[in-house]
């Protein structure tokens, strides 16, 4: 505590009077300026109690104060004189009280600090209601945080996802076959003059709309035909669909372009097929990419699949958006092709296995199972079929002759080396592998197919453009 010589005249608590002579002269001019007044009728008239110039306390009167000070502070009255004709006085740091010595000074700074406490009780009992309204502000800024934080977490799951299906902006096709390819030239795996090659044929291929056939394995479907007369073994009877060619990914669309190239093998087959000329007629040439996105957002356009365009911003060109189902069942339908979409959107069989899905593909390709030739090469197109991150072609079943079935896939996720081992006369039951699934090996939870099978007339197609506004596909209970 800060102690200071002070040579302070002692107040008067009644009036502004100050005693040079000490506190024997400030208490004679108390008794003679301020005797206690008579009883009376009213209460005294005044600026206010007075008050112990020690503590702070008030009296009734000055007679009662003064009383207060000789049983209170009677050490002091009567405290020796310091030198100088003066006293050693020391100041309260709290207010402007002068005490003769240290002892009186505790003492007085104690009533302080025992007012300070009894005040912020009192503030406490008092602001009872305060507290709950703080607390509930504190409530709410802690809801505020969760919220702010699930917000957070919920825009960075929505950018992942985003990310994950082509829709971050980031670029379509042209822009993933340049950056691929210049990572190509920069690890050695490409030479700069075929990098310069393969960018002047990709931006010819995407001025005029054209898929440039890089990807492309034709004449597979004739292989297999020629294979199962050959090597029939453990199968009863195959079902293959009209020729299809094969399309795989290229760097342009590795990772989100399935949709599109599965497209492709299904248009390669129906351009085989004089039934759909007409329909066909302003689509002779397979699609390049880009062009395929630019064909479903013009069928958008036209009324298709509203929700589905929304889905994507009514945007494809341009980006890495995955297609599936509901997009080719859109794109079909715009060009008059006669088709359905149907979905199978559970297990029908053991060990979460689709049985009804095999059956129904038998369905379709076999008009009559009994009698006929083992190896059936029908006109029916092959069926593009979806799941979760993926999507692959159809393109016939076999019935083995312990009466299973195996569906014969394309999957633009196999490379044209593959491929083409089946169009060598030395193919055997190995090649087969990568294109034979049976009941066993499709175990997703849902499976969405679309199969074409006829043509649509012109009213038929404004029936179905209406139909699509409300559309749901058809399920397989």
């Amino acid at each position: 505590m800060r102690r200071a010589h002070l040579q302070r005249e002692p107040r008067c608590p009644l009036c502004p009077f100050s005693a040079p002579g000490g506190y024997d002269e400030l208490r004679g001019h108390v008794e003679s300026a301020h005797p206690e007044p008579e009883p009376g009728p009213g209460p005294a008239s005044g600026s206010g109690p007075p008050h112990c110039p020690f503590c702070g306390e008030s009296g009734a009167s000055g007679r009662q104060v003064e009383a207060h000070v000789r049983s209170r502070h009677g050490h002091l009255l009567d405290a020796p004189p310091g030198p100088g004709n003066g006293q050693e006085l020391y100041e309260c740091p709290m207010c402007d009280l002068v005490c003769s010595n240290s002892k009186i000074l505790q003492e007085h700074v104690d009533l302080h600090l025992e007012e300070h406490c009894f005040s912020e009780v009192g503030i406490t009992i008092g602001g009872s209601l305060s507290d709950l309204e703080l607390a509930q502000q504190l409530q709410n800024e802690e809801d505020r945080q969760q919220g702010l934080e699930e917000a957070r977490r919920e825009r960075e799951e929505f950018k992942k996802l985003q990310i994950q299906y082509g829709l971050d902006c980031s670029g379509g096709y042209k822009q993933q076959s340049l950056k691929n390819m210049e990572r190509e030239v920069t690890r050695g795996r490409m030479q700069p003059s075929e990098y310069h090659k393969r960018k002047a044929d990709m931006m010819e291929s995407l001025a005029f709309g054209i898929d440039d056939g890089k990807t492309k394995t034709a004449g597979v479907i004739e292989a297999l035909c020629r294979y199962y007369q050959n090597e029939i073994k453990d199968v009863r009877r195959v079902w293959l669909s009209t020729g299809v060619d094969h399309f795989h990914s290229s760097l342009g669309d590795r990772g989100w372009g399935c949709g599109y190239r599965n497209f492709q093998m299904l248009l390669s087959s129906l351009l085989r097929n004089d039934l759909y000329n007409d329909c066909l007629r302003d689509n002779t040439l397979i699609p390049c990419i880009p062009k395929i996105q630019s064909m479903i957002e013009d069928a958008w356009k036209e009324g298709f699949d509203p929700q589905g365009a929304s889905h994507f911003s009514n945007r494809l060109h341009g980006t890495k958006a995955w297609i599936g189902a509901c997009e080719i069942y859109s794109l079909l339908t715009s060009l008059r092709l006669k088709c359905q979409i149907i979905d199978f959107h559970k297990p029908t069989g053991p060990l979460s296995t689709h049985p009804r899905l095999f059956e129904w593909v038998l369905s379709y390709y076999s008009s009559n199972r009994d009698g006929g030739t083992k190896v059936v090469c029908t006109p029916k197109p092959p069926i593009y079929m979806q799941h979760q991150g993926h999507s692959r072609t159809i393109v016939g079943i076999e019935e083995r002759k312990n009466r299973t079935l195996c569906l014969l896939i394309f999957d633009p996720g196999c490379p044209s080396q593959e491929m083409q081992k089946l169009l060598k006369q030395s193919s055997d039951d190995t090649s087969l592998k990568l294109f034979r699934k049976f009941v066993g090996s499709l175990k997703n939870k849902q499976y969405q197919i679309v199969a074409v099978d006829g043509v649509l007339s012109p009213e038929e197609k404004v029936a179905r453009r209406q139909a699509s506004q409300l559309f749901t596909a058809e399920r397989i209970p």
